[in-house]
C-alpha cells in the first residue's frame, strides 16, 4: 500500500483496515430465493439478501480482480433451459467509493439486496434450477471468509410476479455494469462517494493559495470593480457570487476533465507506481524552486490577453472571462499548488480530482464573494507587501520537503537504498531549519523585501518550525519520531539498521527502537526455524510503502511486552505484498480465488498477496496471523492495524496459548 503526499494540512492519515474472522461466529447475511412465472416459458429467479446493519456485501462487477471477492452465482446449466442476459442486481443502499485497503474502487450493498436471473425453458421436463452462490461480507473493521450457499428453485412452486413488485425499495433502472462487465458509473445510485478527505485537503490548499502574491492583491481590486460597476449593492453581490461560481466551475471542470481522460482505474495505478512517484518528485521540486524565486512558471501571455479582452464584453460572459483571467494570471502561484493537489487526488477514485479541485476553488473564491457582500471589511485586510512573498517561499520549502516523500516511495519500491531513513530525516530537518531561519530573517531570497521587524504571526510560525527542527534531530540516531510515524522510511531501511534492531542502540543497550523481523519474504526459512525452535510463525503481511505498517512497527512493536514476545516467543516473518522483484518465468501464473476473482502472479509481492487472499479473504496491510511450521493456521482470525498496544498483546497471547496447547 503506497504512502502518498497528504498536502500541507493533513500530515497523518488513517486508513480503513480490515481483518478476517471465522464465519461460524457471525452470520450477518440471510438469503432467500423465489421463482416468478413470467409466462411464455420464461421465469425470473430472484435472490434476496438481508444484510444486518453496519455490514455490506460486494457487487458482482468490481473494477479490478485485486480486491475483495465479488458476489458470484453459479448455475447447474442444462440443455433444457437458457439464461436471458446476466444476473442483475440492485439495493436500497448502493455505495461506490475508493477503498485504500484494496487500492481500488468498490461497489457494495447495504440493507436489502435483490439479484435476479431471467431464464427461458426449452423443455417441459425442467422442474428445478440448482446451483450455488458465493459472497463476502465485511464491516468497517473486518471481513468474514467467503461463504458458499446452495440454492434450489422449484419451478412448480413459481407464482406470477405481483404487479407492484419492485426489485429494490428505490429501484436501480440498470445494472451496475456495462456491456463489458465493468462498472458503469452513470448508473450507480451512489452514497458517500465524494472523497471528503480530498475535498478538505483541497480546501486547505485553496486558502493557502489565497495568501500568495498572485491572488491576495486581486481581492480588493476585484471587489471594488463589482461594487463600483454595479447599479446597486445587490447587483454587485450577485455579480461577485457569479464570479466565485465561475472560479469553481473552471477548476472543478479541470478535475473532471482529468478523470474523463485517464479514468479512475488508471489514476489508482498511477498513484502507487514508482515511476509516477518519481515524476511527482520532479514536478514538486520544480514547483518548489519556482516559489523560491528561481524562475516563474506561467501560461502563455496570449491566453491572458485573450481572456482579458473577452472580459471587457460585460455581463455574465464578461464575468466568466474575468474568472478565467484570474486562473491564468495567478498560475505562477496557484499552479504548483494545483499540481501537488492533482498528484494527491489520484488516490481518490474517479471523482478524486474533481473533489480536490472543488475544495481548492471554493476556498479560492470565498474571499471574493465574502468581501463583495461586506466591502467595509476590506479595511481590515492587511496591506499587500513582502509578507505575501514570505508565504510563497514557505509554501515552496514545504513543497520541496514533501517531494522527497514521493522519491522515498520509489526508492522503497525498487529497493535502491539511496534515500534511507537517516538521509530522509536529515532533509526534513534541513527544510524545517531553512523555514525557521527564513521566518526569523536570517535567510533571504531574490524577491524578498528588506526585513525590518517581526510580526507576532511570523514569530509563532517560525517558533513552530524551530520546535519541529529540534524534534526531528534525534531521529537521525534512531528515535521513533511518533508524530511523523509512517512518513520517513522504516527503521530497518537505514544505514544504522543493524545497530538499532531488536532493542539495541548505538551505545549498547538502551530502549527498544525497532524490532527486526527474523525473515523477510523467506517463508520456507521461517517455517524451518519455527520447527527447530518449537515456535509459531507470526506472519506480518506488510508493504514497503504502507503507512499503517510503519505506525504499528514504530509505535506498537516497541512496547516492551510486545517486543519481548516478538523477539523470544515467535518467529517473525514479514511478507511484502508490494515487493516488485520478479519471480522466475516458470513460476509466473494466474490464480483463481474462491468466488471467481483472479490474481496475476508475476512479482514476489503478488505471491504474498495471493496467499493472504486465499488464506484470509483480504489483501489489507498490515495484517497479522499465526501459522505453524507446516503452514496451518493456528488461529482462524487475524488482526489488522490497531494503535492500541493492549489489543495486539491480547492477540499475541491468544495465538501463543492456542499453539502451546495444541503442539
Amino acid at each position: 500500500m503506497s504512502i502518498r503526499f497528504k498536502g500541507f494540512i493533513l500530515l497523518l492519515v488513517s486508513y480503513l483496515v480490515i481483518s478476517s474472522v471465522s464465519g461460524q461466529i457471525e452470520d450477518p447475511v440471510k438469503w432467500k430465493w423465489k421463482a416468478y412465472d413470467l409466462g411464455n416459458s420464461e421465469y425470473e429467479l430472484v435472490f434476496t439478501s438481508d444484510i444486518e446493519e453496519h455490514w455490506h456485501t460486494y457487487s458482482q462487477y468490481l473494477s479490478s480482480n485485486d480486491g475483495p471477492l465479488p458476489t458470484w452465482f453459479s448455475f447447474n446449466e442444462s440443455e433444457g433451459w437458457a439464461k436471458v442476459d446476466s444476473v442483475m442486481e440492485c439495493s436500497n443502499v448502493t455505495i461506490t467509493e475508493f477503498d485504500p485497503n484494496f487500492d481500488m474502487e468498490l461497489a457494495y450493498f447495504e440493507g436489502k439486496v435483490n439479484w435476479w436471473q431471467k431464464i427461458k425453458l426449452n423443455s417441459d421436463t425442467v422442474t428445478n434450477i440448482k446451483g450455488f452462490l458465493s459472497f463476502m461480507v465485511c464491516d468497517e473493521s473486518k471481513c468474514l471468509p467467503p461463504k458458499d450457499i446452495d440454492f434450489d428453485f422449484d419451478l412448480s412452486q413459481a407464482t406470477a410476479k405481483p404487479a407492484d413488485f419492485e426489485m429494490c425499495p428505490e429501484p436501480v433502472k440498470k445494472a451496475l455494469h456495462d456491456e463489458n462487465g465493468a462498472l458503469d458509473h452513470d448508473n450507480i445510485e451512489e452514497e458517500s462517494e465524494t472523497p471528503w478527505g480530498l475535498f478538505i485537503l483541497g480546501l486547505g490548499l485553496g486558502f493557502a493559495a489565497v495568501f500568495t502574491p498572485c491572488v491576495f492583491p486581486l481581492i480588493p481590486m476585484t471587489v471594488s470593480f463589482f461594487t463600483k460597476q454595479s447599479k446597486s449593492k445587490a447587483q454587485g453581490i450577485r455579480n461577485a457570487l457569479f464570479y466565485g461560481f465561475c472560479i469553481i466551475f473552471i477548476y472543478t471542470g479541470l478535475g473532471l476533465l482529468i478523470s474523463a481522460i485517464f479514468g479512475g482505474d488508471a489514476l489508482y495505478a498511477l498513484s502507487s507506481h514508482p515511476v509516477f512517484n518519481l515524476f511527482l518528485f520532479a514536478i514538486l521540486i520544480l514547483f518548489g524552486l519556482s516559489f523560491l524565486g528561481a524562475f516563474d512558471i506561467q501560461l502563455p501571455a496570449s491566453w491572458a490577453n485573450k481572456a482579458d479582452s473577452a472580459a471587457d464584453r460585460g455581463g455574465l460572459i464578461g464575468i466568466f472571462f474575468m474568472a478565467a483571467t484570474l486562473a491564468i494570471v495567478s498560475f505562477s502561484c496557484t499552479g504548483p499548488i494545483v499540481g501537488a493537489a492533482l498528484g494527491e487526488s489520484a488516490s481518490g477514485g474517479f471523482l478524486g480530482p474533481a473533489a480536490i479541485m472543488f475544495g481548492f476553488s471554493l476556498a479560492l473564491s470565498l474571499p471574493f464573494m465574502f468581501f463583495a457582500a461586506f466591502p467595509g471589511w476590506l479595511n481590515a485586510l492587511p496591506q499587500s507587501g513582502g509578507w505575501l512573498n514570505s508565504v510563497k517561499v514557505v509554501l515552496g520549502l514545504v513543497e520541496i520537503g514533501f517531494a522527497f516523500k514521493f522519491l522515498s516511495n520509489a526508492d522503497l519500491a525498487y529497493q535502491w537504498h539511496f534515500l534511507e531513513r537517516e538521509l530522509f530525516i536529515t532533509i526534513w530537518i534541513a527544510v524545517s531549519a531553512c523555514i525557521t531561519l527564513y521566518l526569523f530573517g536570517k535567510l533571504r531570497f531574490p524577491h524578498d523585501s528588506p526585513f525590518e521587524k517581526m510580526s507576532i504571526p511570523r514569530f509563532l510560525f517560525g517558533f513552530m518550525f524551530f520546535i519541529m527542527t529540534i524534534y526531528l534531530l534525534p531521529g537521525i540516531w534512531g528515535a521513533p519520531l511518533k508524530l511523523i510515524a509512517g512518513f520517513p522510511p522504516p527503521a530497518f531501511y537505514a544505514e544504522s539498521a543493524g545497530a538499532f534492531a531488536n532493542g539495541g542502540d548505538s551505545h549498547g543497550g538502551g530502549p527498544t527502537l525497532h524490532i527486526e523481523p527474523d525473515f523477510q519474504n523467506d517463508l520456507e526459512a521461517a517455517r524451518k526455524k519455527a520447527k527447530e525452535e518449537g515456535k509459531p510463525v507470526l506472519v506480518d503481511y506488510t508493504g514497503w510503502t504502507c503507512v499503517n505498517c510503519r505506525k504499528m512497527e514504530e509505535n506498537v512493536w516497541i512496547v516492551p511486552e510486545v517486543a519481548r514476545i516478538l523477539k523470544e516467543e515467535v518467529v517473525l516473518l514479514s511478507l511484502y505484498t508490494d515487493d516488485r522483484s520478479e519471480i522466475p518465468a516458470a513460476q509466473q501464473r494466474t490464480e483463481t480465488l474462491e468466488g471467481g476473482s483472479t490474481i496475476k502472479i508475476k512479482r514476489l509481492g503478488d505471491e504474498w498477496k495471493y496467499k493472504e487472499a486465499k488464506d484470509h479473504g483480504t489483501i489489507a496491510q498490515p495484517f497479522y496471523c499465526f501459522e505453524d511450521f507446516e503452514g496451518n493456521l493456528i488461529l482462524k482470525e487475524g488482526v489488522g492495524y490497531d494503535p492500541d498496544p493492549q489489543f495486539f498483546i491480547d492477540f499475541l497471547e491468544k495465538g501463543l496459548e492456542k499453539f502451546n496447547s495444541s503442539y
